[in-house]
């Protein structure tokens, strides 16, 4: 079992850097044209990454920090294991349950038809499975032994997808992203009609891909180690960006061998993430923690601390606004007419409405916040 050891203070930093994060996936969610968005606002189309590929990678590392600073809490002040497993599993189910719903949203507007497409994985589903696989883990085994185990799933996966044959198709072929043996498992279980709508051939949180994302919250698990240490937060921030630079080169050099792609969550892309997010993180404990730049950072905070609220939020409201009719067009667009293309046209008025949206979303979340109000799952 992990060392548990509840935290000596309250980590601004934690909550800034996850409200920067799930911002900035509420950014890149929601232009107001996808044909007309500024390419470090998109994904890379296959391999390669953006800083838009940045953002669900941090969002798991984050997910694993908080892992250690909320669960070693409860079990050094003797909390019984079998009662935190349980909400870990609880909690864990709700958020595959939640993102199940989101993508079910359809029903409501089309009926019985829906189900036939009706898309299984997606991100709240893989943010609950890593989450509940990282948080058993660390209940029930040492630091070193985390490790092994994320190398373990990391390497594993590299040569599941470099050198299994792909049934019906052959040896794999990464350049194809039909050919891999990650994308026959999405489509034999799932079936092509239930997999992302983009793709078809494979899903971008499908079960396979699933392994090495569990490996990045072990990793932001092991960082929230560092975090807990008894020793100045200058040397733990030292700590943590000096393995940030390490995993970062390390996932830089493994895309030599092994592409950097975000869609099948290669292992070097989890590597390389996971060390850009420990350095981030540092960035943030210094800013939030050292420095105490409290308002600067505000927003962020304001962020942080509802970032499940805002994720589902926004995915309820977009729908619910492209449904409702104003004339010949949907109320989005008529909103997006009315408030961006009628002064602006192009990239910029797309990203207007991007920023309205997620400035929107803060004045809905700092009245919350002012009031106490944290819904959490």
């Amino acid at each position: 079992m992990s060392e548990l050891r509840a935290p000596r203070e309250r980590l601004l930093a934690l909550d800034v850097f996850r409200g920067a994060t799930i911002a900035a996936m509420i950014l890149v969610n929601n232009p107001g044209d996808w044909g007309k968005v500024y390419a470090p606002l998109l994904h890379a189309k296959w391999h390669g990454w953006t800083p838009t590929d940045l953002v669900f990678p941090f969002f798991l590392w984050i997910v694993g920090v908080a892992i250690v600073l909320g669960l070693g809490g409860r079990v050094a002040s003797g909390a019984p294991l079998g009662a935190v497993a349980h909400k870990i599993v609880r909690r864990a189910l709700l958020l595959v349950a939640i993102g199940l719903a989101l993508n079910g949203l359809g029903f409501l507007f089309e009926g019985l038809a829906f189900f036939e497409r009706w898309r299984f994985p997606g991100v709240l589903q893989r943010i609950g499975i890593a989450y509940g696989v990282a948080a058993l883990l660390f209940l029930r085994f040492r630091p070193g032994t985390l490790v092994a185990i994320a190398a373990g799933l990391l390497i594993g996966y590299a040569g599941l997808l470099a050198y299994c044959p792909v049934p019906g198709l052959g040896a794999p072929d990464l350049a194809d992203p039909a050919r891999t043996i990650a994308a026959w498992l999405d489509r034999s279980v799932f079936g092509t009609e239930h997999l992302w709508s983009s793709a078809k051939v494979y899903d971008p949180e499908g079960l396979l891909s699933t392994l090495p994302a569990i490996a990045t919250t072990l990793a932001g698990v092991s960082a929230g180690l560092v975090v807990t240490r008894a020793e100045p937060l200058e040397r733990r921030i030292a700590a943590l960006m000096v393995g940030g630079v390490a995993l970062a080169t390390l996932g830089f050099v493994w895309d030599w061998f092994l592409p950097i792609n975000k869609p099948l969550w290669t292992s070097s892309y989890a590597v390389f993430t996971a060390g850009l997010a420990s350095c981030g993180f540092g960035v943030a404990l210094w800013v939030c923690d050292v420095r105490g730049w409290r308002r600067v950072v505000e927003p962020f905070r304001v962020y942080g601390v509802n970032a499940i609220t805002v994720f589902v939020g926004s995915a309820l409201l977009g729908r619910v606004l492209r449904e409702i009719p104003v004339g010949d067009e949907p109320l989005s667009r008529w909103l997006y007419h009315a408030l961006c293309t009628s002064w602006l046209s192009g990239k910029p008025a797309s990203l207007c409405w991007a920023l309205l949206w997620v400035s929107a979303w803060y004045l809905a979340l700092r009245w919350m916040d002012r009031r106490g109000m944290r819904l959490r799952v």
